[in-house]
């Protein structure tokens, strides 16, 4: 058997770690720049969003190939949870509260993105509201009336036409 599994799981929750710590803060930032509409700041925040991105895809390629060893050693495999489980040679109690604690992070960073998403959907409605007003000239097309406007409401620039 092979005595690395508890370094190697280690080394894996640590940079999931340390990349969900940042990425906490990219998305913070994320939507403060969305609430002041700060155009330079959100591509700032895309770069280091996407070298995020990067770092989590080598976390998933350590994971993946963790998870490929352990199969091969007969060791469950069907996730970093269940590997913990069953890994010889390793503080079960220790991993299994940082695998709990980096899983919690996840659902947290998942719900902060969400809010983010909810943010720009809201900002990119009420850009659409305004063009729709400025297109329309301000003059609302009749739900339940008949005809083309909906009577004299102004417009948004010359409340003449």
């Amino acid at each position: 058997m092979n005595d690395s599994w508890e370094p190697e799981l280690v080394e894996l929750l640590n940079n999931l770690s340390s990349t969900q710590d940042e990425l906490f803060a990219a998305l913070t930032r994320k939507r403060d720049c969305l609430a002041q509409s700060d155009l330079a700041g959100l591509a700032e925040v895309q770069a280091v969003e996407q070298s995020l991105i990067e770092r989590l895809q080598r976390c998933h390629e350590q994971r993946q190939q963790l998870l490929a060893r352990a199969s091969r050693q007969g060791l469950p495999s069907d996730s970093i949870r269940t590997l913990v489980t069953a890994a010889p040679g390793i503080d079960r109690q220790q991993l299994s509260q940082r695998v709990a604690e980096t899983t919690q992070r996840t659902r947290l960073l998942h719900q902060q993105n969400l809010a983010n998403w909810v943010v720009a959907q809201r900002t990119l409605i009420h850009l659409s509201q305004l063009l729709e007003i400025i297109a329309t000239r301000g003059r609302m097309r009749p739900t339940y009336e008949k005809g083309d406007v909906a009577g004299d409401q102004g417009a948004l620039v010359d409340q003449a036409a």
